[in-house]
């Protein structure tokens, strides 16, 4: 982090009755930081570059946290701890969090060696950075690749990279060499696990990447297995385990191999199945769509809230963390209903919400008007004497994140419903501690490093991509799709959508969530028109990113949360989609790791943009025409074959290739 910013301290899987207190070990010298050791959750605020160690005394010992600090000077702009608060993502804040700000505010700085002044330096924008490792001879070699921001005028040679050994794994710091972009430890130094991390530095610093080695001796000698990629050494271990065995070495900020090629779909469960005559539950209502999902191509199921709640339709008023709504039925129906797509290969993503609990939650109706409630101290407050919450929603009220039994209650909220599904989605990750999210992906990853973490933050937040999520709503793009489809705005601005992923910071390993309409918003097709309509569909399946259906969109639908019109689904619409899913699945250079390209082209209509997706298995023209009816687009002296692989005709036409909605062209 850099002076400026804040973050919150606090005992991971707390025990609410314990006594701990936080203090400051060592410090720079410009420093006169000072926490207070009589609270358990505090404010880390930096007033000095340098390097930091706290101690936490906790019941079974004491702790320590290394926390290395850069200049003021250094702020990234729109850094999730940069609040003009100085309390980003601090609960007892509502409204303040640095998260909820428009990008590019890159937030004030105060206190002592702040370097508040030049907290906007980084007008070149965030580097990126990329580590990998291999074992060669008996040496772990970390490499960095780093990469300047587009905006920024330093060459990538010039770019520094500094790396930390976590102190966790007690490394040697003499066994640990470091020159340029490349650090060296001899594997015969590392115990069972060597986790290096690092960030590129340029005006201000990347979002710091990770890589794991971890080794399992043998008293043989040979190798063992793994269930991660390996990279293995030809060297033989010792009994005492100080030689060396096999090792295998994982990138934890790669979104998880599943979650890299799925078709995501969101079913609004109170109406997606209401249709449904002759069973006993929502859940089982559910499963008889699973068929037809799976026919269509879905592979990754995100159903609204099934918890508990107000009776609000949405679910997101949750009354009760721990029990499935009785309106959708009981906990096992809905884990036969996650069986039942487990059997049809699709994974399925629980709505997690860790923000606020409804007003009508029995601990806050205790609370309420009540400072003697044992529950009181669980909720931000107003001085009004009304709860903290976002946007004057009446219905809920948030969490005070820095109460170690609201920390305990969701704790074990998450590790129940971790065990029956795939992966989070997380409803309003912005408004959430981001240590809270560190801690909850450690938790889940510890039983399951496949687990999916998606964050729902408007806009977009690059530091969410370290140590907290695998994948991010890609709302930057989804406003632009709107602005397209309704004509405010070229359909040029799509490609500067995906760009400007590099140039708020993103690494070039993030993956994004592509969606055009969710539970929450109007209908594209009803906002922006069918022709619109499919053209974004075709965008969601040719730009980088994993598409999202939302439950309706394929079929025509025009309500937002109406119970779905299956009687009256457009077939040809559907077909589309079908078709979309098709040719996504089926070629590489549309997937995680296709590139995207832009190129030359000039078109009929400012309706109309063209780019290219790359990949060793082939690469290929994809254009989009949001207007009506067809436009040609010429892309020079680009050599393609003029055979759209959607719907195998020829698209040639004089001056250039036709464009109705979308065509997908392999390049010659």
């Amino acid at each position: 982090m850099a002076v400026g910013e804040s973050v919150q301290l606090a005992p991971r899987d707390p025990d609410p009755d314990a006594d701990y207190s936080w203090r400051v070990r060592s410090a720079p010298v410009a420093s006169s930081l000072e926490l207070d050791e009589d609270t358990a959750v505090v404010q880390f605020t930096p007033d000095a570059a340098g390097r930091y160690v706290v101690e936490l005394d906790a019941p079974d010992a004491t702790h320590t946290l290394t926390v290395r600090v850069f200049p003021g000077s250094y702020l990234p702009a729109g850094s999730v701890r940069s609040g003009a608060s100085g309390m980003s993502g601090m609960s007892g804040y509502s409204g303040q969090s640095g998260s909820a700000r428009p990008t590019g505010f890159s937030g004030g700085a105060s206190g002592s060696g702040s370097g508040a002044g030049d907290a906007q330096r980084g007008r070149g924008g965030r580097p990126r950075i990329r580590l990998d490792a291999t074992v060669e001879d008996g040496v772990v070699v970390v490499r960095a690749d780093p990469q300047p921001n587009p905006d920024s005028d330093t060459g990538r040679d010039d770019l520094v990279v500094e790396f930390v050994v976590d102190d966790r794994d007690e490394i040697d710091d003499a066994a640990v060499e470091t020159d340029g972009w490349e650090l060296r430890v001899p594997l015969s130094a590392v115990g069972d696990r060597l986790r290096v991390h690092a960030v590129a530095l340029d005006e201000t610093y990347s979002v710091p990447d990770t890589v794991t080695v971890e080794r399992e001796a043998v008293a043989d000698g040979g190798f063992a297995e793994t269930e991660t990629e390996a990279v293995q050494t030809d060297v033989t271990g010792h009994a005492d385990g100080s030689g060396a065995g096999s090792a295998s070495v994982s990138r934890p900020n790669d979104p998880p191999q599943w979650a890299q090629e799925v078709t995501l779909y969101e079913i609004y469960v109170r109406g997606y199945a209401s249709d449904v005559e002759g069973v006993d539950n929502t859940f089982e209502a559910l499963e008889t769509r699973l068929d037809y999902l799976e026919s269509l191509g879905v592979d990754c199921l995100w159903l609204t809230p099934v918890l508990q709640n107000d009776h609000a339709p949405h679910g997101y008023n949750i009354v009760d963390f721990y029990d499935i709504a009785e309106d959708l039925g009981t906990r096992e129906d809905y884990e036969q209903f996650v069986e039942a797509a487990h059997d049809r290969g699709m994974k399925v993503l629980f709505d997690l919400v860790l923000n606020h609990s409804a007003r009508a939650h029995p601990f806050f109706e205790d609370a309420y008007k009540n400072p003697d409630s044992e529950y009181y101290d669980w909720y931000e407050w107003q001085e009004s004497g009304e709860p903290g919450t976002y946007f004057d929603w009446e219905y809920i009220a948030n969490f005070d994140h820095r109460n170690l039994e609201v920390r305990r209650y969701l704790l074990d909220a998450v590790d129940m419903w971790a065990e029956v599904v795939d992966g989070f989605r997380c409803d309003m990750a912005w408004a959430v501690p981001d240590t809270f999210w560190q801690e909850i992906r450690d938790r889940v990853k510890a039983k399951d490093p496949e687990f999916l973490l998606l964050d729902e933050t408007i806009p977009y937040i690059a530091d969410f991509h370290e140590g907290m999520f695998d994948m991010h709503f890609d709302t930057t793009l989804y406003f632009t799709l709107r602005q397209v489809g309704r004509g405010d705005e070229p359909a040029e601005r799509i490609l500067d959508a995906i760009e400007q992923r590099t140039q708020v910071g993103f690494p070039d390993h993030a993956a994004f969530m592509l969606y055009l309409e969710n539970h929450d918003e109007t209908r594209y097709i009803v906002e922006c028109g069918e022709d619109e309509a499919l053209a974004a569909a075709g965008a969601l399946f040719t730009l980088p990113g994993v598409p999202m259906v939302y439950g309706g969109q394929e079929i025509g639908q025009r309500g937002r949360r109406d119970a779905l019109a299956w009687d009256h689904a457009r077939d040809d619409i559907r077909e589309h989609y079908e078709r979309l899913i098709e040719l996504r699945d089926e070629t590489p250079a549309l997937r995680y790791d296709g590139t995207f390209r832009r190129i030359d082209y000039e078109a009929d209509s400012d309706r109309a943009v063209a780019f290219v997706r790359d990949h060793d298995d082939g690469s290929y023209l994809c254009a989009l025409n949001f207007a009506p009816g067809s436009t040609t687009v010429d892309v020079g002296d680009l050599a393609v074959d003029a055979t759209d692989v959607i719907s195998g005709d020829s698209v040639a036409a004089e001056g250039g290739i036709r464009v109705d909605d979308v065509v997908v062209c392999p390049l010659a």
